[in-house]
């Protein structure tokens, strides 16, 4: 897309005035790592309207190598600096925690801004309630290449003693493994957006890709929350938006062994959790529930578990 466009775009801001930056492109200088200790786990029950043209643009770095089988991992969702390959399993209290409202970005589609002129709003299109949402929808045919995730999502009350939150509608999207967004970045291109409702237990599950790491942003998915999917049509509407965390031990070993994510270990490695301009203003507390809980490998996939806090 034309630096044009992207001016274009109005993305919002977070609680506490800070905003994500809008030209993820543009590399930022960080500096030593800030390694914060796990100090919980969460113990989960397992599992508009118009077409939209779109242009890209990705991160420096050089390609990675190919993949590599590897012992399957159980992140620990410690949060910092690079990681090795794979971590080491954990258990805790299963605790819930209430998640802090962060930025929707410049590229949510929730009909909060625009793209390449038109009011970008995917939660309108037919096809957008999916649990897989590694391919385009809605007449386009695209599939997002990467390392493949099931991740599934526990929603709780945290006034209620973290009971479950059940026909609720969560919309996620995050950026393919070369950090460009569909809709915004990607001609012709919407996947990696899906809307899921809650079950009884609180819980939704989508099948994704592990994100790339564009310069400046610790690897992070984006998600919305709404009453109900009739509610779940425009970012009005939503009663939380926040974002999720790639544990940095996944992150570092998916981005060194797949092909797939160029430039994501460059990019990676100048990028901690506490520089990061999101997740860096909040407790570690919300981080270590922001964080993802992953089990797997870049050559099989990897499960991934997180419990969102929603004070109701």
């Amino acid at each position: 897309m034309t630096g044009s466009s992207r001016g274009a775009l109005t993305p919002q801001k977070r609680s506490g005035g800070a905003q994500e930056n809008a030209h993820h492109h543009f590399g930022l200088a960080h500096d030593l790592a800030m390694i914060m200790s796990r100090r919980r786990t969460l113990s989960l029950l397992g599992g508009g309207g118009s077409a939209l043209l779109l242009t890209g643009c990705s991160g420096d770095g050089a390609s990675t190598p190919t993949p590599t089988p590897t012992p399957t991992s159980t992140s620990t969702g410690t949060s910092g600096g690079s990681g090795s390959s794979g971590g080491s399993g954990s258990s805790g209290s299963g605790e819930c925690v209430s998640y802090s409202e962060e930025t929707n970005g410049p590229y949510p589609a929730d009909g909060s801004n625009t793209a390449n002129g038109a009011v970008a709003n995917v939660l309108i299109n037919s096809g957008i309630v999916r649990s897989d949402m590694r391919s385009s929808f809605n007449g386009l045919t695209g599939t997002a290449p990467g390392v493949d995730v099931e991740l599934t999502i526990t929603l709780s009350n945290v006034n209620d003693s973290c009971a479950a939150l059940a026909g609720y509608a969560i919309y996620i999207w995050h950026c393919d493994a070369e950090g460009h967004y569909s809709v915004y970045d990607l001609d012709d291109e919407n996947y990696l957006r899906a809307v899921g409702v809650t079950d009884s237990n609180g819980q939704v599950t989508f099948t994704t890709i592990f994100p790339g790491c564009y310069s400046g942003r610790w690897p992070h998915i984006h998600f919305e929350v709404y009453e109900s999917l009739n509610e779940a049509t425009h970012y009005s509407n939503r009663i939380l938006c926040s974002q999720m965390a790639m544990p940095a031990d996944e992150s570092s070993y998916v981005y060194s062994v797949s092909s797939d994510y160029t430039g994501s270990a460059s990019n990676f490695s100048r990028i901690t959790i506490a520089s990061d301009n999101v997740f860096g203003d909040n407790s570690s507390a919300e981080i270590e529930a922001q964080t993802l809980i992953m089990e797997g490998d870049a050559t099989n996939g990897y499960t991934a578990n997180v419990t969102v806090g929603l004070a109701v």
